[in-house]
């Protein structure tokens, strides 16, 4: 079985070119099937059956691990039982037809409209890593890029005459996005700046050592601008669902939005309807005379 999951691994790294983030993530999960199974001493992957499974499913529930860290496990299942059949190994999937306990659905945080345009209006140095800083926090918040797609980004796939980047987005997926003025702007600003720096790298943001920044050092650099120009806490993906939010709040297009996070399932980016739905409804808690609530 052993030999059979490595090779899966292997499969998944090689063929399937998947993200470190996402092999990590197949590992973790497997490595609970693995224990599972060798509890209650299978041989082979052939003998899991879907009793089983749901037992296994029960086990981490009850163990506090949430409905959408399971529904992951057995995203893996079936990715192992794909490629098993795929090999002539196993003829069933035991996680076919298991669905994951539902938990309460939590919206994305977001920031609202004035507070995206203080963060992104507060003053700016001309050093190396502000200059460099503002225009990740505008293109983020300009184009909703995940974090891994604005750390690929090369310097020959963002079109600033055109505003436009080109992205690769998870499935080895590219999109070309528009790029606002504002953030176009800033990103001139710092290529200029970064032009001082002696770097091989194409990447587009770099660090004072002139190689392509870590996913960790834009995650810290982000926490810092918030914590700085907001005292808030803030991530990546805030300024992501904030532009969603933002763009579906006023277009009410959302397959328009889909298209521009470059979600593959149109279910993904409904959870951001919840979101407009919400604003909406403090307007109108806020505005209609007789809307006021009791309270509490």
């Amino acid at each position: 079985m052993q030999t059979q999951l490595a090779a899966f691994f292997e499969y998944l790294q090689v063929e399937r070119q998947v993200s470190v983030h996402t092999l990590t993530a197949y590992r973790t999960d497997l490595a609970k099937v693995v224990d599972f199974t060798s509890a209650q001493q299978l041989a082979s992957w052939q003998e899991l059956r879907v009793a089983q499974l749901r037992e296994l499913v029960a086990q981490l529930y009850k163990g506090g691990l949430s409905g959408r860290s399971i529904a992951r496990l057995l995203s893996a299942v079936r990715g192992l039982y794909a490629y098993l059949m795929r090999e002539g190994i196993c003829q069933h999937d035991p996680a076919a037809g298991i669905r994951p306990p539902k938990g309460p659905r939590k919206l994305p945080k977001v920031l609202d409209v004035d507070r995206a345009q203080q963060l992104l209006d507060s003053p700016v140095a001309d050093d190396f890593a502000s200059c460099r800083d503002h225009a990740i926090l505008e293109l983020l918040y300009s184009s909703g890029l995940r974090l891994s797609e604005l750390v690929g980004l090369n310097i020959a796939d963002i079109d600033l005459a055109q505003g436009l980047v080109l992205v690769l987005g998870k499935g080895n997926k590219q999109r070309l996005l528009p790029v606002g003025s504002q953030a176009v702007a800033a990103v001139e600003r710092w290529l200029i700046v970064r032009g001082q720096v002696q770097s091989q790298d194409q990447a587009l943001f770099i660090g004072v050592r002139g190689r392509r920044m870590s996913p960790q050092l834009v995650r810290e650099r982000v926490r810092q601008a918030g914590v700085r120009d907001l005292g808030q806490h803030l991530h990546p993906h805030m300024l992501r669902h904030s532009f969603a939010s933002h763009i579906l709040e006023s277009s009410h297009d959302l397959r328009a939005v889909q298209e521009l996070l470059g979600h593959a399932d149109i279910s993904t980016t409904q959870i951001y309807t919840h979101l407009d739905f919400q604003h909406l409804a403090q307007v109108y808690d806020q505005a209609h005379p007789r809307a006021k609530r009791k309270p509490s």
